[in-house]
């Protein structure tokens, strides 16, 4: 079966986005720890919106969000989510789709964050000079930059022994289950390369699968902080851990 890249048309990581994301703990507390960083009503970036879980819930809180997401059907979700809320919560957000290495925004922000391991997708060398750069230019004085990246052991541990026992198993209507597993699982160090081919399996209540989706997932590491200092952002405080699995590295634009 063909393997399809994470988040592309017609994928399962996609079209399942938010179930999967609402019951992955290792996210939790990520939404306070970003409305920390801001004073109330703020405006604030985000990169990589997706399907604007976050963006929702900052603008529930009074921020103003804009939102930049590359991916058409992640935006397609967050526009069909962002019409069903009520109309001053949606006044208060903006998605737009771009690529966070080239921004070109011309307007500012107080926080810029860039959540759920979203740099990491990107290699760490231009790209990453690139989105430092362009982050620092849509920063007031004093705004603060926010990016959660995976944790290194993390990505060099190796694929489950068990592969055909799920690394989640999700309820859906009708008696269906959505069922992952891993497929596939490398980690090349002289690259800081995490490659990964998660399965989505859709099973009817009888257990039979009517829709399988592998979908390659690639992170890349690489300590944030020279690509932050070389584009004028000073690191503002220690990583803040986040479920275990990852950290939220904060800078600061003098």
């Amino acid at each position: 079966m063909k393997v399809r890249p994470y988040y592309s048309a017609g994928s399962m990581s996609a079209a399942f986005f938010d179930l999967v994301t609402a019951a992955d703990r290792s996210l939790d507390g990520d939404i306070a720890t970003y409305a920390g960083l801001a004073a109330p009503g703020a405006r604030v970036l985000e990169l990589g919106a997706g399907s604007a879980r976050i963006a929702q819930a900052l603008a529930e809180q009074g921020f103003s969000v804009t939102g930049v997401e590359i991916a058409p059907a992640m935006l397609a979700k967050a526009r069909t989510r962002i019409a069903a809320l009520p109309a001053e919560v949606a006044a208060r957000i903006e998605m737009r789709q771009g690529d966070m290495t080239a921004l070109r925004l011309d307007q500012t922000f107080d926080l810029a964050i860039c959540p759920f391991f979203t740099l990491a997708h990107v290699p760490a060398g231009m790209a990453w000079t690139n989105t430092f750069a362009g982050v620092a230019a849509h920063l007031v004085p004093g705004g603060l930059a926010a990016f959660h990246l995976p944790r290194l052991d993390l990505m060099k541990r190796p694929a489950p022994a068990d592969r055909a026992r799920p690394v989640m198993d999700l309820a859906l209507d009708g008696g269906r289950r959505l069922r992952l597993y891993i497929a596939e699982r490398s980690f090349r160090e002289a690259q800081g390369r995490f490659d990964q081919v998660v399965d989505y399996a859709l099973h009817d209540p009888t257990g039979r699968v009517i829709e399988r989706s592998p979908e390659r997932l690639t992170f890349y590491m690489a300590d944030p902080t020279p690509f932050a200092q070389a584009a004028g952002l000073t690191p503002d405080r220690p990583p803040i851990d986040i479920g275990g699995v990852g950290d939220i590295w904060v800078f600061r634009k003098p």
